[in-house]
C-alpha cells in the first residue's frame, strides 16, 4: 500500500472540503412581454415634428392657413396633425457655417459685414440663440450658442481666410454636437446658413453623412454660394441639394452687394414658418428612412418646402 505525503494529505483534504463552485449566472433575456412593452412605450412617445414654409408661386410667403388647410402623407396615409401653430416666436437655435478657405479670399470682408448685419437683424435677446463655425482645412467652433450678438459679431470679425475646405465635417459637427441638444425637438426651430463655394476637399465625413445628421437633427439648411462667375459648379450643386432636401433655400449673389439681400431674404423667411407634429401610423421602428409630404387641400397654387422625411427610432 502506496504510503500519501503530509503535503498531499493537506491538498486531498482541501479538495475534498471546498464547497463546490456554483456556474455565473445567466443574465435573464428580456421577456416577450418586456420586448412589446418597450416597444409600445417607442410607437406612444415618436413624433415627428418639422418646420416649414408655404409660398405662392410668386414666391410670397403665404401666412394665414391654419391646421384643418394642411395634409400629411407618409406611406399613402393621411397623418393626423397632432399640433399645430402658424407663429414666428418659437425660439430659434442659428448656426452660421462660414467658408475662410483660400478660395473666398478676394470677398472674404464684405462678407463678413453682411453676417454681422444678419446677425443684428434676426438674434432676439433671451430667446434665440446663434453659434459660428468657420471651416478650412478644419473645423472650428469660433462662437458657442449664445444670445449675445456683440459676441457673435466680435468672433466674425475676426475670422481670417486660409486653408482647404472641410464644409462636410462642419455641417456634422454643428447639427450632432450643438444644432439638436435643446430638447424637446419640436419645441425650438434649427436653421443653418452656409456662406461657401460648396467646394469640400478636407472633410473626414462624406456630404450624405453630413445631410443625414442635419436631417436627423431637424435642420433646415440655407446656403449662400461666393461663386460670382455665373457658371454653375459642382460646388453650387452641393450647396442645392443640401438646401432642397433639408426644405430651405439656396442663393447666388452674382455680385457681392447683392450678398447682404440674400441673408435678408433668409432672415424674412425664418419669421414667416409654420409647424406641426404627428405620430406616424403606423411606425415602423426600423432606424429607416422615411418620406413623407406636406400638402396643402386643394391649392395647387401654392408651395410648401418642407424636409422630405424623416429616420424612424430603432428598437
Amino acid at each position: 500500500m502506496k504510503r500519501f505525503s503530509t503535503i498531499s494529505l493537506l491538498l486531498l483534504a482541501g479538495v475534498l472540503c471546498a464547497p463546490a463552485q456554483r456556474p455565473a449566472a445567466a443574465q435573464p433575456k428580456p421577456s416577450p412581454q418586456a420586448e412589446q412593452e418597450t416597444s409600445r412605450f417607442v410607437l406612444d412617445v415618436f413624433r415627428v415634428g418639422l418646420q416649414f414654409t408655404v409660398t405662392d408661386r410668386k414666391g410670397r410667403f403665404v401666412t394665414n392657413l391654419t391646421a384643418s388647410d394642411f395634409e400629411v402623407i407618409e406611406s399613402k396615409r393621411p397623418q393626423k396633425i397632432l399640433e399645430f401653430t402658424a407663429e414666428s416666436d418659437l425660439p430659434l437655435r442659428l448656426a452660421i457655417l462660414i467658408d475662410t478657405s483660400n478660395s473666398v479670399r478676394d470677398r472674404f470682408r464684405f462678407q463678413q459685414e453682411a453676417a454681422v448685419e444678419f446677425v443684428n437683424n434676426l438674434i432676439r435677446k433671451g430667446q434665440d440663440k446663434g453659434m459660428l463655425v468657420s471651416f478650412d482645412t478644419a473645423t472650428e467652433l469660433v462662437a458657442d450658442l449664445t444670445d449675445d450678438t456683440q459676441k457673435l459679431i466680435k468672433a466674425i470679425r475676426g475670422l481670417r481666410p486660409g486653408g482647404g475646405t472641410s464644409l462636410y465635417d462642419a455641417i456634422y459637427f454643428s447639427c450632432r454636437d450643438k444644432l439638436s441638444k435643446d430638447q424637446p425637438m419640436h419645441k425650438f426651430r434649427r436653421a443653418m446658413v452656409i456662406l461657401s463655394d460648396g467646394e469640400d476637399n478636407q472633410s473626414r465625413y462624406t456630404r450624405n453623412q453630413a445631410l443625414e445628421m442635419a436631417q436627423k437633427a431637424d435642420v433646415v439648411i440655407y446656403t449662400i454660394s461666393t461663386n460670382i462667375t455665373r457658371v454653375e459648379t459642382d460646388g453650387d450643386k452641393v450647396l442645392k441639394f443640401l438646401a432642397r432636401e433639408t426644405g430651405g433655400l439656396s442663393f447666388f449673389p452674382f455680385k457681392v452687394e447683392d450678398l447682404a439681400q440674400s441673408f435678408e431674404n433668409i432672415s424674412n423667411e425664418l419669421r414667416h414658418q409654420y409647424s406641426l407634429l404627428y405620430r406616424p401610423e403606423p411606425l415602423v421602428a426600423d432606424g429607416m428612412w422615411k418620406p413623407f409630404e406636406v400638402r396643402v387641400k386643394g391649392r395647387k397654387d401654392l408651395v410648401v418646402r418642407s424636409r422630405k422625411g424623416y429616420y424612424a427610432p430603432k428598437i
